[in-house]
């Protein structure tokens, strides 16, 4: 389905509420919502949404794993993990 046919303004969301998450539901493609004219909201399924949350954790993880790397905070994998296996014997 093309974007355009994707975007509704507010005033068809509430008159179809019903409608439109239900085919949130069946298609998972997400609806742009418009105010005055102008997009002003994005409606997904919730599993989309669960989706699109887990793949920002993954990518935050990655940022972070990047930047510590460019810092020089690492250590090789054999010192790692005898630090982790000294901890949890404690």
């Amino acid at each position: 389905m093309k974007l355009a046919d994707r975007v509704k303004p507010i005033s068809y969301l509430k008159a179809h509420a019903p409608e439109v998450i239900r085919e949130l539901s069946v298609h998972g493609e997400p609806v742009i919502v418009t105010l005055h004219g102008e997009a002003k909201a994005v409606l997904q399924d919730i599993a989309s949404y669960e989706q699109t949350q887990e793949t920002l954790a993954l990518l935050k993880v990655l940022a972070l794993t990047a930047r510590n790397v460019e810092a020089g905070r690492v250590k090789p994998a054999k010192q790692a993990f005898s630090s982790i296996r000294a901890r949890l014997k404690v």
